[in-house]
């Protein structure tokens, strides 16, 4: 499916008075993506065939990112994007699901997970899907190991409200080019088709509110990591180990805490192994689930 496609066979639902668009194909078990910052569901376009051949797939672009509605005046919080993915299941009747995220979207995935401990221990579903496997990618799911780029620190920072109109395709480029692996660099026209969806309604000068991620995993580390560690749920970690970010340093980490770790390393791969290594990511995926 090309950049053009994926955008005109998108579907749209409403939350919170946004249109918040999203990717539907295939059959089967529910699968969810969740896609990373500051890019959007189009990530996943290398791996989506394979895993439509058995999986229902659903990946919606979060509030303020890819072609959903990017609003001046809305709070932004990693909080609300797991609400808007618990809205989006019950707009589609969906009882369980699975969860694939990367970068930002593994963060929303931790509160989804830490919902599902805790409706579980109520026995109180209260009509919400139930979580049932979580496969993260690349993401900053400790906080502690997380290392930003000087860009992200930036505008987290109080002047980041200023480098906003300065986040060209030639910084986007560059700041790609640092976290890619350096045989799996992106192409010219996957730096334009992700320049695109951020440039996408003037969300580029929202980067400086939702850079806020970064604060609210430190606020929640008890919380998201708590979840995370306890290694119940059917739960596979795919990482990148090039990744100056989110890479083997990470891995090492979920291996030393999480219980029952189960952790698969793609050598030489950076921060995106979804566009990096997709072959890869849905083998270990499959492996994951025993396809």
């Amino acid at each position: 499916m090309t950049f053009t496609e994926w955008h005109t066979t998108g579907q749209y639902f409403n939350y919170r008075q946004q249109k918040i668009f999203y990717q539907q194909v295939g059959s089967g078990p529910v699968l969810v993506l969740l896609h990373g910052f500051p890019t959007a569901s189009w990530d996943w376009h290398k791996v989506w065939p394979l895993l439509a051949e058995h999986y229902t797939l659903i990946a919606p672009d979060f509030v303020g990112f890819g072609w959903s509605d990017k609003p001046r005046k809305y709070r932004y919080s990693l909080m609300d994007q797991a609400d808007l993915v618990e809205a989006l299941l019950r707009e589609k009747g969906i009882p369980h699901y699975h969860l694939l995220a990367h970068d930002y979207g593994a963060t929303v995935a931790q509160e989804l997970l830490a919902r599902h401990y805790e409706r579980k221990e109520e026995q109180s579903w209260d009509g919400h899907a139930e979580l049932l496997s979580l496969c993260f990618l690349n993401g900053g799911i400790f906080p502690g190991t997380h290392h930003p780029r000087p860009i992200q620190n930036a505008l987290a920072s109080p002047l980041g409200i200023l480098l906003t109109p300065l986040l060209s395709k030639a910084k986007l480029r560059r700041n790609f080019s640092a976290i890619f692996g350096s045989a799996t660099q992106a192409t010219e026209q996957e730096v334009d088709e992700f320049y695109q969806l951020i440039q996408h309604k003037n969300g580029k000068y929202l980067f400086h509110r939702l850079i806020r991620y970064m604060r609210e995993r430190e606020v929640h580390e008890a919380r998201w990591v708590g979840a995370t560690v306890r290694g119940e749920l059917p739960q596979r970690f795919i990482n990148g180990v090039y990744d100056p970010i989110s890479g083997g340093h990470v891995a090492d980490y979920y291996e030393k805490t999480v219980a029952n770790a189960d952790v698969v390393r793609l050598p030489e791969i950076g921060h995106y192994p979804q566009t990096e290594a997709p072959a890869a990511v849905v083998e270990g995926y499959w492996a994951f689930r025993g396809v």
